[in-house]
């Protein structure tokens, strides 16, 4: 039966040269590889912690000669996807521990997700590099939990790795990460309480996640379409 490959990538046999051909043309121009060949949007996070874009098998031979040990990809586990197959073949070959750790950009974050992220921040080694795609949203949501989380800075402090510095938008769907982190910052400060522990006894994600959607929807509406006073 035919393989329907609109739905569902044709994975790659990378001891294939045309298939490793293939995977490469596709990270280069689907995967838009090509515009991070020299722009890496690479930053420090802190406490042997940095974010990035996504990194090319020749960018992960630099970090592992920095010395970097751990890479965590955002990005999620997609095998059959051309970054990962390429990524994954590098961390391997290099001694890399690469952990899939899936978070959305334009989503609330899930609870367990969260706790998972917060324990494996304890248990990794160091230096360890974030990186989603771009290393703007989802690499600053997680840049911001670890700092709270990890690093227990202030909020004000963690909070600046969540903007257009990073080229973090806030406008239009990915603003629901700047909202989860104000929804803390609000009920903070009524009662001072531990932001772990708020995602653990405090957060509600499906409200959060509507009330985004309804405030954004209900902007659109009235500013940029009826224009109201």
């Amino acid at each position: 039966m035919p393989r329907n490959t609109e739905s569902e990538p044709m994975p790659y046999d990378l001891n294939d040269p045309q298939d490793r051909k293939r995977a490469w043309s596709d990270y280069l121009w689907k995967d838009h590889g090509i515009l991070r060949e020299r722009f890496h949007n690479m930053h420090e996070v802190g406490g042997g912690m940095w974010r990035a874009n996504q990194p090319s098998p020749q960018r992960l031979e630099a970090l592992a000669a920095e010395g970097f040990k751990t890479i965590l990809n955002i990005r999620g586990t997609q095998p059959g996807v051309c970054y990962y197959d390429l990524e994954k073949e590098a961390c391997e070959r290099l001694g890399l521990t690469m952990i899939d750790m899936p978070f959305g950009s334009r989503e609330a974050p899930y609870v367990d997700r969260m706790q998972r992220a917060a324990k494996i921040f304890q248990t990794i080694e160091y230096p360890a590099l974030i990186h989603c795609k771009s290393g703007a949203d989802r690499a600053g949501l997680i840049s911001v939990f670890y700092r709270l989380v990890h690093l227990k800075l202030p909020y004000e402090e963690a909070i600046e790795h969540l903007s257009l510095k990073y080229l973090h938008v806030k406008a239009g769907k990915t603003g629901v990460l700047d909202y989860f982190f104000e929804t803390y910052r609000a009920y903070n400060a009524e009662t001072p309480i531990d932001f772990m522990e708020w995602v653990e006894t405090v957060y509600d994600r499906e409200a959060v996640q509507n009330g985004f959607m309804s405030s954004w929807w209900g902007n659109m509406l009235t500013e940029r379409i009826l224009r109201r006073e």
